[in-house]
């Protein structure tokens, strides 16, 4: 298979997926569950030449491949897809998570072809966002995610399904058309649907925009993208959306979907508008600090497992925003490890809730109590994905945050200091969380008949682990490849930056 077709058999494979399930009869679980998990299994193992064969020393895309798509006067869309440094690991992680869902998902028996062509569904708008390099693709596969999201927590979701599908819903729509009124504008004052083609363009001088025209552009981008991260005080949905979505549901959304929003930042609003992007860059770091603290404050006093996990999130994501609006290469290089490691540690830990879930069907901690006596292996697995999370040396959280945080020092060292604060505050929940569930006595006789985890759910968790410890030891085979297309970013910033200051000493002489 030749690398420019690689891609295209990853957005396929998932694609093909959907349509077996269609063809399948409703009755055939088995069937149905084996034919979902093939399909992904079969994404993720193709996949693994997109890393293998990168370049790492090449920031331009790679694997590309483009094809007419329609036309419409001279409205020319194409399919075009590729990756670079960024995207890589996105697509790799998607597809990663993609099967371990499926698994998690294997005691589903409502609806379950919906269910399973859902998930597949929302597959192929995932990695489509990640790739696509065309500005109609890249809201088409937008909007492809909207609809399985939503379906999955309305239908397979909690007690308040509707409310929290019907919130989403309308925050992700809003942001939907913010961005795409930025498309459309976009491609009139460009001339190009081509990402790549737009970003040269604007970066070589070739097309100027004035400054209120890359302030509304930059504006509309960024709301689309904070919403769907999401940004304080954008952040009302995602709680709602986590704790009512089934386990799978949430795990998606926090392993992979969040992540949509700061790639979209790195993607456009940073490369396409850096002066409006280093103009709002006080704002957006002090929405980021407030969202750190606020969320790690509200996580504390969650009475429900899930809950806090969820705002743990909102805390996390905005340690991410901060970095990426610090503008220098630890910062950047560290915030995007660290949407890792986010997705990795975050949707491991919804999958840990989950199961414990199954079995007692509450998911408040004033009833666990001593579930390490009961459960052993559930309790060190737990143990090993909290620290992950709260960024123990050696695991996978650890390098995200501190290069986050360093780069964010040489950016501002009070906001570094303000970020430090929430990030000693995730310890504190986390682990204080952990005592009351799993240490002391058994609290209750249900607890103490519990079975410990089975060897699917093991195996389910034993991917999550292994690359906790690889990412947190051997980081450089993920930061390696990532270093080339981070630094014509913060190269592209730092142009920009030089430029502002060198008019205002004009100025001031």
């Amino acid at each position: 298979m030749s690398e420019s077709m690689i891609l295209t058999v990853v957005l396929l494979l998932p694609g093909l997926g959907v349509l077996a399930l269609a063809l399948l009869p409703s009755g055939s679980k088995e069937m149905l569950r084996l034919t979902a998990l093939a399909a992904t299994t079969l994404t993720f193992l193709a996949s693994i030449p997109l890393w293998t064969g990168f370049e790492a020393a090449s920031g331009a895309m790679q694997f590309t491949a483009e094809a007419p798509w329609f036309t419409l006067g001279t409205f020319q869309a194409r399919y075009a897809v590729g990756i670079d440094g960024i995207s890589l690991f996105l697509v790799l992680l998607t597809n990663l998570i993609m099967p371990l869902c499926i698994l998690a998902s294997w005691h589903v028996e409502k609806h379950l072809k919906g269910y399973l062509i859902s998930m597949l569904a929302l597959q192929v708008g995932m990695v489509g966002v990640f790739i696509a390099l065309d500005l109609v693709l890249f809201y088409l596969f937008w909007e492809v995610m909207l609809i399985p999201m939503y379906f999955l927590i309305g239908i397979w979701g909690g007690e308040r399904r509707i409310y929290a599908a019907v919130k989403f819903f309308l925050y992700t729509a809003a942001g939907s058309l913010l961005m795409l009124a930025a498309l459309i504008t976009l491609y009139f004052k460009v001339g190009s649907l081509n990402i790549v083609e737009l970003t040269q363009a604007l970066s070589s001088g070739a097309v100027f925009l004035d400054e209120t025209t890359a302030f509304w552009l930059f504006s509309a981008f960024f709301l689309a993208f904070a919403i769907k991260v999401p940004l304080f005080p954008f952040h009302t949905w995602l709680p709602d959306a986590h704790v009512e979505a089934p386990t799978a549901g949430s795990v998606i959304l926090a392993g992979v979907l969040l992540k949509m929003g700061t790639y979209g930042l790195l993607r456009f609003c940073l490369p396409m508008f850096p002066e409006a992007a280093v103009q709002a860059a006080p704002t957006v770091s002090w929405l980021a600090i407030i969202a750190i603290i606020y969320g790690a404050l509200v996580a504390m006093v969650q009475p429900d497992v899930k809950k806090l996990v969820a705002y743990s999130s909102v805390s996390h994501m905005g340690l991410i925003v901060l970095g990426i609006f610090a503008f220098n290469m630890q910062a950047v290089e560290g915030a995007t490890m660290q949407m890792l490691n986010h997705g990795i540690s975050t949707g491991g830990l919804f999958l840990l809730v989950g199961m414990i879930y199954d079995r007692r069907h509450t998911r408040k901690i004033e009833d666990f109590g001593g579930l390490a006596q009961s459960m052993p292996v559930y309790a060190v697995l737990f143990m090993v994905i909290t620290l992950s999370s709260i960024g123990l040396p050696g695991l996978n959280g650890f390098v995200g945050e501190f290069l986050t945080l360093q780069g964010t020092f040489l950016a501002n060292p009070l906001y570094a200091a303000f970020a430090t604060t929430g990030v000693i505050l995730s310890a504190v929940y986390m682990l204080w969380m952990y005592q009351r569930v799993f240490l002391g006595k058994v609290s209750s006789s249900e607890n103490r008949t519990l079975s410990d985890l089975s060897p699917r759910e093991i195996g389910l968790l034993l991917p999550l682990v292994i690359l906790a410890l690889w990412m947190g030891l051997y980081s450089s085979s993920f930061l390696r490849p990532m270093d080339a297309s981070i630094q014509k970013i913060v190269d592209r910033v730092e142009d920009v930056r030089q430029n502002q200051d060198m008019r205002v000493e004009n100025r001031g002489n």
